[in-house]
C-alpha cells in the first residue's frame, strides 16, 4: 500500500496554470504569423508577383489553408498515440520556421520568382512562373503544412491541460484560456497583416474501433434491460478519462459491451482478454462522446465557408474601390482590410471576458454564461446578416463602378468603383464579431466534450472542419464560376452579390440544421454530477446508481434496487445471531461478493436461491 501510494504521488500531474501561457500561446502567436496572417497577403502576393489568376490564386490558398488544417488529424493522432505533444510541437516549430524561410526566398531572390509585367500597347504583358519557381514555392507550402498540422492541434490542448478542472479556479481558467487564446491569435494574424503533462499508452484511436468491431460482431444480440448493471464495466487503473454516465444515445454501441461465454476477462486486473470482442460500458460512452459531437462540428464546418469566401473577396472588393483615406495621400493596403474583422474580435473578446461574462455568470446562474451551443447560434446568424450586407455594399460598389468610376483601373482588372473601402468595414466587422462567437465556442466545446486522451484529436476536429470549409469554398467558387458570370476576373462585370445571397441561403439553411442538433445533443457529464436529475430516474426506474446494496450500514431506501434483492436483503436480517449480510458488486468493484447481480437480471422469474453469509434464502417470485 505505501509503495502503491509512492507511485501515485510520483505520477500525479502537475498543473502550471497560467505560469505555463506565455510559452504556450507564444509559440501559436509564431505559427500564426507564418500561416494564417500570411494567407490574405498571399493571394496579392500570388497575383501580383506570380501572375497567377485570380480563380487560381483562390483556389491554391483555399487549397493550402485546407491541408494546414486537415493535417492536424494527423498530427493529433501521432502525438496522441506516440511521440507526445511536447515532441510533435517542438519538430513542427522547426517546420513552420523553415516554410517562411522558403517563402522569404521566393520574394528575395529574383530567379525564384517571374519577372515584372512589360506594357506593350495598352495591356501589360506578364509571365508566368516555371516549373522550378511553382516547385519551390510549393515546397515552402508543404513546410508550413506540416508545421501547422503539429502545432495547431497539441498547442490548443497542451495550454489548457495546464489547468486543473477539478477545482473552480482551474475551470474558470480553461473558458478564460479559450478567450485570451484567440485574442492572442487574432493579435499576431493583425500583425502579419500590417507588419508584415500527459501522453496516454495507446491509441485512443483504437478504443473506438474496438467498440465498433465490438458492436458490429454482436449486432444480433439484445440488448437487456438494465443495461448499466448488466453491461461489462471495467475502469483501467491508469484511465486518463473520468468516468461517464450512462446514456441511452447510440444504444446499438451498448452491444460492445455484452458479457457472452466466449468472452474471458483477465483474472489480474479484470480486463478483457480480447478487447476486439469485448469493451467496457465507459470505452462505449467515450465513443459516444465522439460520435454526438459530430453534427455539431458539421454546421461548424458549414458555418465557416461564409468566412472564408468573405475574406477571400472582400480583399478584390478592396482593389477595385476607393482606398484612398481621407484627403491625405495615403492608400490602404487591400490585403490590410482583413484586420478589420481581427479587430473586431480584439475588441469584442475582453469587453466578453471582463464585463459581459461575469453579468452572464449572475442572469443565468451558469458558470459560462450562455451554454456554448447557444453562442455557436448566435455566430452562425451573425454570419447570415453578414453576407446580406455584403451583397448590399458590392452592388452599390459596382453601381458606382460603371456610373461613377474613377480615372485609373486596376492592372489585369476594371475600373476602380468612387465608392470608399471603408463601406466595407461593417462586412468585415461582423464576420469578425461572428468568429468571437462561433469558432470559440467551438474550440471550447470540442475541447471539453471529447474524452480527455482525445483532446489533441478534438483540438483537431476543428481545423479539419476548417479544411473542410477550405475545399468546399474552392469548390463552390470553381462551380459558380464554371456555370455563371458572377464570379469575372472584372467584378465590375460580375455578379459577386449574387454570390454572397448565395452563401447566405446557404448559413439560413445551415443555421435549421444547427438549431436541430443543439436541441437533440446531451452534453458530456462525469458520474454523479446531476444529483437532481439522478433522484428524479430513480423514481422512474431508469436510474443505474447502486454498486453495493444489503451491507451493514449501506442500506437506503431511495436506493433503485430490485424488489427481489430487497426482500432478499430483509430475509438475511431474520438471522440476528450470525449477523449475516447480503453482498453484491460489479467485477472490478472492491468488496466481498456474496451475491452476482447478473443472475438477478438474467433469470428475475422463478426460483432464486443464494448463499448469504453462511446460510441460504429461497425465494419464490
Amino acid at each position: 500500500m505505501e509503495e502503491t501510494n509512492k507511485e501515485a504521488t510520483k505520477d500525479e500531474i502537475k498543473y502550471k496554470g497560467i505560469r505555463a501561457m506565455p510559452f504556450v500561446i507564444g509559440n501559436e502567436t509564431f505559427e500564426k504569423l507564418g500561416t494564417i496572417g500570411s494567407s490574405s497577403n498571399l493571394l496579392v502576393y500570388l497575383t501580383s508577383i506570380f501572375h497567377l489568376k485570380t480563380i487560381t490564386a483562390t483556389n491554391i490558398v483555399n487549397i493550402f489553408n485546407g491541408t494546414c488544417n486537415f493535417g492536424t488529424l494527423l498530427g493529433a493522432f501521432l502525438s496522441d498515440t506516440y511521440f507526445g505533444r511536447y515532441n510533435v510541437l517542438a519538430f513542427a516549430s522547426v517546420s513552420s520556421f523553415l516554410g517562411m524561410l522558403v517563402l522569404s526566398f521566393t520574394a528575395s531572390v529574383s530567379k525564384l520568382h517571374p519577372p515584372e509585367c512589360e506594357n506593350q500597347g495598352t495591356a501589360p504583358v506578364c509571365v508566368g512562373p516555371t516549373t522550378g519557381q511553382l516547385t519551390f514555392l510549393l515546397g515552402g507550402f508543404g513546410l508550413l503544412v506540416i508545421g501547422a498540422s503539429g502545432i495547431r492541434p497539441c498547442s490548443l490542448a497542451f495550454g489548457a491541460d495546464q489547468f486543473d478542472p477539478n477545482t473552480e479556479s482551474g475551470r474558470r481558467g480553461i473558458s478564460s484560456f479559450f478567450n485570451w487564446y484567440y485574442f492572442t491569435r487574432t493579435f499576431a494574424v493583425m500583425v502579419s497583416l500590417t507588419v508584415i503533462v500527459f501522453v496516454p499508452k495507446g491509441s485512443p484511436l483504437s478504443s473506438v474501433a474496438q467498440v465498433l468491431v465490438s458492436a458490429f460482431k454482436k449486432r444480433h444480440l439484445q440488448l437487456p434491460q438494465q443495461q448499466c448493471f448488466s453491461l461489462f464495466n471495467y475502469v483501467p487503473s491508469n484511465s486518463l478519462n473520468s468516468m461517464l454516465p450512462y446514456t441511452d444515445q447510440f444504444r446499438f454501441l451498448n452491444k460492445a459491451a455484452i458479457k457472452t461465454p466466449e468472452d474471458q476477462i483477465n483474472s489480474s486486473d479484470g480486463s478483457a482478454v480480447n478487447p476486439w470482442r469485448l469493451c467496457s460500458i465507459q470505452q462505449v460512452e467515450e465513443v459516444k462522446c465522439l460520435l454526438r459531437v459530430i453534427p455539431i462540428w458539421v454546421a461548424g464546418t458549414i458555418y465557416y465557408v461564409s468566412v472564408v469566401q468573405s475574406q477571400n473577396y472582400v480583399i478584390f472588393q478592396a482593389l477595385q474601390s476607393d482606398n484612398q483615406l481621407g484627403h491625405i495621400n495615403f492608400h490602404i493596403p487591400p490585403a490590410s482590410f482583413i484586420v478589420i474583422s481581427m479587430l473586431s474580435i480584439t475588441i469584442w473578446l475582453p469587453i466578453y471576458d471582463r464585463v459581459l461574462l461575469p453579468w452572464l455568470r449572475k442572469f443565468t446562474g451558469k458558470e459560462d454564461g450562455i451554454t456554448l451551443l447557444q453562442k455557436m447560434g448566435i455566430g452562425i446568424f451573425l454570419s447570415i446578416v453578414t453576407m446580406v450586407i455584403s451583397g448590399i455594399v458590392e452592388e452599390k460598389r459596382r453601381t458606382l463602378a460603371i456610373t461613377r468610376p474613377m480615372l485609373q483601373m486596376t492592372q489585369g482588372k476594371g475600373a476602380i468603383s468612387s465608392m470608399s473601402g471603408l463601406w466595407l468595414i461593417p462586412q468585415l466587422a461582423l464576420i469578425g464579431l461572428s468568429e468571437a462567437f462561433t469558432l470559440i465556442s467551438e474550440n471550447e466545446f470540442f475541447y471539453k466534450q471529447c474524452p480527455e486522451n482525445m483532446r489533441s484529436i478534438a483540438a483537431s476536429l476543428f481545423f479539419v472542419g476548417m479544411a473542410g470549409s477550405s475545399y468546399l469554398s474552392s469548390f463552390l467558387a470553381s462551380l459558380v464560376h464554371k456555370t455563371s458570370s458572377w464570379l469575372d476576373e472584372d467584378l465590375n462585370k460580375g455578379k459577386l452579390d449574387y454570390f454572397y445571397y448565395l452563401i447566405a441561403a446557404l448559413e439560413i439553411l445551415n443555421l435549421g440544421y444547427f438549431l436541430v442538433c443543439a436541441k437533440w445533443y446531451k452534453y458530456k457529464g462525469r458520474a454523479g454530477d446531476n444529483k437532481e436529475q439522478e433522484k428524479n430516474e430513480k423514481h422512474e426506474g431508469k436510474a443505474c446508481v447502486c454498486f453495493r446494496y444489503g451491507a451493514t450500514g449501506y442500506y437506503a431506501s431511495d436506493c433503485r434496487t430490485p424488489k427481489h434483492l430487497v426482500e432478499l436483503y430483509q430475509a438475511s436480517l431474520k438471522k440476528k445471531d450470525k449477523n449475516p449480510e447480503a453482498n453484491f458488486t460489479f467485477e472490478n468493484q472492491i468488496g466481498v461478493v456474496h451475491l452476482d447481480v447478473t443472475d438477478f437480471f438474467e433469470h428475475p422469474q422463478g426460483k432464486i436461491d443464494h448463499l448469504i453469509g453462511d446460510g441460504s434464502v429461497a425465494m419464490e417470485e
